[in-house]
């Protein structure tokens, strides 16, 4: 990210609970407007599943990911505001930390997902951000986001400021309800770091009949530039909003 005022990564191994290998693991992060006394984090995951362990096909069940939807999607908007920071730079500090080993985890142990941000909140490595937003899995075609159900017990105002903003701007996306309970990275922040943090995701790929969520269907025929745009649209007009 050569966009950014400063950019470093996080180095970690982890030691995966299913087949028991282990892996030398990064964050990346970076900074913007690093003079600025507000401090908001972004993140999204940038690992995806070595296993297409939920694939339709059992033989396809131990191959890896391409992710493009479960991955790629939140780093795609996050590149594409880091662009935009380095020529409009942001009214406050934005930190974006692109997070390694989310997906590394053991369906029934929630702590074995995430590894990339519990490492990052056992180990902060800036200056606390005041809360964060996590994006994951929001390039479905049919993108519905409803309010995670932890987000909305940590952080309940951020998520009011942010639906609000969707429902001024007209952005369909955006459901107000609750949705799902989601282990996440914006879990690890809270527990270990105490950073107030909300979760922009869609689990229902593409939707509740069919799923191609860590499977070999996860491409990017699958997702829509559409769906990007309409979260990207958002925390450009939330971020823009806010004061110093």
């Amino acid at each position: 990210m050569d966009f950014s005022d400063t950019v470093f990564t996080q180095n970690f191994t982890y030691t995966e609970l299913r087949e028991n290998n282990t892996y030398d693991l990064s964050n990346i992060i970076a900074e913007f407007n690093v003079n600025s006394e507000r401090h908001i984090l972004l993140g999204a995951h940038w690992d995806t599943r070595p296993w297409a362990d939920k694939d339709f096909n059992p033989s396809n069940r131990f191959t890896p990911i391409i992710g493009a939807n479960d991955g790629a999607s939140g780093v795609a908007v996050l590149m594409e505001l880091a662009k935009m920071f380095k020529s409009n730079p942001p009214p406050v500090n934005v930190t974006l930390v692109l997070f390694d080993g989310e997906d590394l985890g053991v369906e029934g142990i929630p702590d074995s997902y995430a590894q990339g941000s519990q490492y990052f909140a056992k180990n902060l490595p800036i200056q606390k951000p005041d809360f964060g937003i996590v994006l994951d899995m929001i390039g479905d075609r049919i993108l519905e986001i409803p309010i995670e159900r932890n987000s909305y017990r940590i952080a309940p105002d951020i998520v009011n400021e942010l639906w609000n903003i969707a429902e001024k701007l007209k952005l369909s996306a955006f459901q107000n309800r609750l949705g799902y309970d989601v282990y996440d990275d914006h879990i690890p922040l809270w527990e270990f770091a105490e950073i107030p943090a909300i979760d922009l995701i869609d689990l229902n790929y593409p939707n509740q009949r069919m799923n191609y969520w860590h499977t070999l269907d996860d491409i990017p025929q699958n997702c829509s530039p559409e769906s990007l745009d309409q979260v990207g649209s958002l925390l450009t007009n939330y971020i823009y909003s806010l004061t110093p």
